[in-house]
């Protein structure tokens, strides 16, 4: 990994950390030379305080430490709104009423669009009609519109310390939301913002994340932003064979150390 490298470990506090995250925690911290914690709490309707206060607990217990304040999210929304002011300015982006009902029937009526992929319903609305309806209080999220944005910065790519150099194809993940109402930004804004704010020069991540820097770069591009390396690792995986996750109840660092555990015992689960 480069010499100098600043990476960040940034958990969301909507549950208790389990070994996937030691894993990440652990990666993220071996290979920066500063290494920042990032509590990225933008989903008020799953985050948590006392979970954000857990993270940090079960964190020092691991034996881990950060460099600097850790940056709290939701602390910052208006930074995150002057971003999505500049991007709405260039006309990026534009309102979508569609509900998830919707856009799964969208979806279905429509051959050889991604499965995951919105199908662009509400882009061609007229303007007149959308701020009609946007003051009337109808519920909506703010899209990026991916070809436009796309015929401004030109093909994009990104090098992958693991994966190896990767070219970009946001495209397929469709016109992707950056605001909704119970989520005033959306993770993809968020973490390409303060990766920049922050000076971080290597993402580190797991595997899962790999298609969203696709986005990522886009914005990056978009901004002015500096471009970091990346490094998305493999993912710790249970019994069965599937990724560690909360909603799966995988085992948490609370809980093995509840049993007993020393934290040399759990780093050695994690893979250090």
């Amino acid at each position: 990994m480069p010499a100098g490298s600043v990476t960040r470990f940034a958990p969301s506090p909507t549950g208790l950390l389990h070994l996937g995250h030691a894993h990440a925690a652990l990666f993220a911290r071996r290979t920066g030379a500063r290494c920042l914690l990032r509590i990225e709490d933008i989903d008020a309707g799953r985050c948590r305080p006392e979970f954000a206060a857990a993270l940090i607990e079960d964190l020092a217990w691991l034996g881990l430490e950060w460099d600097g304040t850790p940056r709290v999210q939701s602390r910052h929304f208006i930074d995150y709104r002057r971003t999505l002011d500049a991007l709405a300015g260039r006309g990026l982006l534009y309102p979508c009423f569609c509900t998830r009902g919707d856009i799964a029937s969208a979806i279905a009526a429509q051959h050889g669009v991604p499965a995951h992929s919105y199908p662009g319903t509400c882009r061609g609305m007229p303007r007149g009609e959308a701020e009609a309806r946007i003051a009337r209080g109808d519920a909506h999220a703010l899209r990026l519109d991916v070809a436009r944005a796309l015929a401004a910065t030109g093909p994009l790519a990104f090098t992958d310390l693991i994966q190896g150099p990767r070219r970009c194809a946001p495209e397929a993940q469709g016109d992707v939301v950056l605001a909704r109402k119970d989520t005033p930004v959306s993770y993809h804004l968020c973490v390409t913002h303060d990766d920049a704010l922050q000076g971080v020069t290597l993402v580190t991540r797991g595997e899962d994340l790999l298609e969203a820097t696709d986005i990522h770069r886009l914005l990056q591009a978009l901004m002015g932003w500096p471009e970091p390396l990346y490094a998305h690792h493999a993912l710790i995986l249970g019994p069965d064979g599937k990724r560690l996750a909360k909603r799966d109840r995988a085992p948490t660092l609370r809980a093995l150390r509840t049993a007993g555990h020393r934290p040399d015992e759990v780093r050695a689960m994690a893979g250090f």
